[in-house]
């Protein structure tokens, strides 16, 4: 039995696309008006407790360590043994994440590795 590549519906092409615009979008956000933003980087370093100081210094933590590349790259190889579209939502977001907030090598990769996962077939249903 041939199996056939994965491929998407509409509606889930729809719903990558909200996805990606939201994910990159607060990533921009998060970028260049928390983490670059030096009013609130110095707010936040004296010791400001609010809601966007927290996600600074989370995002902070989370890109100096390269979080975003890797789980974009773990997600994106788990994508490409076997394709879903679970798979393909994480990736796409922490890989966003991970272009934005300084992943750059990792999450490129991942990318490719997304793209690629398209050239596999879907897995067996029964």
């Amino acid at each position: 039995m041939k199996k056939s590549p994965f491929r998407l519906t509409p509606y889930q092409v729809q719903f990558l696309l909200v996805v990606g615009f939201v994910t990159v979008g607060y990533a921009l956000y998060l970028r260049y008006l928390a983490v670059e933003f030096s009013t609130v980087a110095l707010a936040c370093d004296a010791g400001l407790q609010t809601m966007l100081c927290k996600s600074r210094t989370l995002a902070t933590y989370l890109f100096k360590n390269s979080v975003f590349g890797i789980t974009a790259l773990i997600i994106a190889t788990l994508h490409v043994m076997r394709p879903s579209i679970v798979l393909l939502t994480g990736g796409l977001i922490a890989a966003g994440f991970g272009i934005v907030l300084y992943n750059i090598a990792l999450s490129g990769i991942a990318i490719g590795l997304l793209i690629l996962g398209f050239a596999r077939p879907a897995p067996a249903t029964a």
